[in-house]
C-alpha cells in the first residue's frame, strides 16, 4: 500500500496524521531573537518547514532535513519536541487532520542553495509578528512559548535581568 492510501486510511480511522516540523530560530548582532516563516508550496500560506516524518529517522531528525530542503537552514536542533499543533491538510479530494510535533532549530548559516529555493519566500520576523502571520492559532501560541523560553535562557546566559514583560522604566 502506497503511502498516500495508509495516510487516508489511519485519517479514516480518527487518527491525526503525523508530521514533523523545524521551528527555526537566530539571534540578530543586536541582539534580537528572530523566527523563519515561509511561504508553502501550494497555498503560499506562511508556515515553518515541515513534512511527513522519514521512514528509519528520528522525529527530531525528519524535521532538521526538512529545514534544510524546504529553507537551507543548518544548526543545532533540540531532540525533545517542545510541543505540537493540528490543522487540516488537503489530501487528493478530502480534508485530514495532522498533528505536528516542533522542533527548535538554532540556526547557525544557511545555505547558498537548496532544492526548494526557488519555490518559497523566507522571512526573518520577531516572534510576536511570525505568530501573527500563521494560520494556526496554537502553532502561533507555540511560537511565543518557544520565544519566551528562549529568550530567559539568553538573557540568563548573557547575565542580563530577566524579563518580566513589562516595559522598562525610563527616566528623563
Amino acid at each position: 500500500m502506497d503511502k498516500v492510501k495508509q495516510r487516508k486510511k489511519r485519517a479514516s480511522h480518527g487518527y491525526p496524521l503525523p508530521q514533523v516540523a523545524a521551528l527555526a530560530y537566530r539571534w540578530s548582532e543586536a541582539g534580537r531573537l528572530e523566527m523563519l516563516v515561509l511561504s508553502s508550496r501550494e497555498t503560499h500560506r506562511p508556515v515553518i518547514p515541515k513534512g511527513w516524518p522519514i521512514k528509519g529517522r528520528k522525529d527530531w531528525k525528519s524535521a532538521e532535513i526538512e529545514a534544510r530542503q524546504e529553507a537551507g537552514l543548518v544548526g543545532q536542533i533540540t531532540r525533545k519536541s517542545a510541543g505540537h499543533y493540528r490543522y487540516w491538510k488537503r489530501i487528493d479530494r478530502q480534508f485530514v487532520l495532522v498533528q505536528v510535533s516542533v522542533y527548535p532549530l538554532e540556526v547557525r548559516r544557511q545555505l547558498d542553495d537548496w532544492p526548494e529555493r526557488n519555490e518559497r519566500v523566507l522571512m526573518w520576523l520577531p516572534p510576536e509578528d511570525a505568530a501573527l502571520l500563521v494560520d494556526e492559532t496554537d502553532l502561533g501560541a507555540l511560537i511565543l512559548d518557544v520565544a519566551g523560553d528562549l529568550r530567559r535562557r539568553h538573557d540568563h546566559a548573557t547575565g542580563l535581568p530577566e524579563r518580566t514583560g513589562e516595559p522598562a522604566a525610563t527616566t528623563t
